[in-house]
């Protein structure tokens, strides 16, 4: 992904799953056109526990890497694994970003939660579901929010 950010492409879209050709992979489609002049540098996370997962969303984050994109796939180690893509742009004014994780198997608790971080001022980038290590089949939010944007 980096490599094609030099020659000027930008993040388009991600899936995971079964390819004819490879196997079980993620499948990262980069785009190119327009005028945009910035210069990107991408951070693929891969892994199968929450508390590794939210621990290098937050590291990206205080590097200023935004969300992308995630999908659930079966990595090649033979675990389902939530995969994230992050971007940095030199066109981006966003400084230091908070990121939380939620995961849960119940759709009521999901709900609680993505309510009572919008109270504290998290938006939602992401939702997967999907059986994964992170504890079976579970709904999975990653959110964000600025620094200080405690409502």
């Amino acid at each position: 992904m980096n490599e094609a950010a030099g020659a000027g492409y930008k993040f388009g879209g991600v899936m995971g799953g079964d390819t004819s050709v490879g196997g079980k992979e993620v499948v990262v489609v980069m785009v190119k056109g327009g005028k945009d002049e910035a210069t990107r540098s991408y951070r693929l996370l891969a892994t199968s526990r929450t508390s590794t997962m939210q621990k290098e969303l937050q590291q990206a984050g205080d590097e200023g890497y935004e969300f992308q994109g995630s999908t659930v796939f079966q990595s090649a180690m033979g675990g389902r694994e939530v995969s994230v893509i992050l971007e940095k742009s030199s066109a981006s004014r966003n400084g230091r970003i908070e990121y939380k994780l939620l995961a849960t198997s119940r759709t009521s608790t999901m709900q609680k939660e993505l309510v009572e971080a919008g109270e504290q001022g998290y938006e939602l980038c992401g939702v997967l579901v999907g059986k994964t290590a992170f504890g079976g089949a579970e709904i999975i939010s990653i959110l964000k929010r600025a620094p200080g944007n405690h409502q």
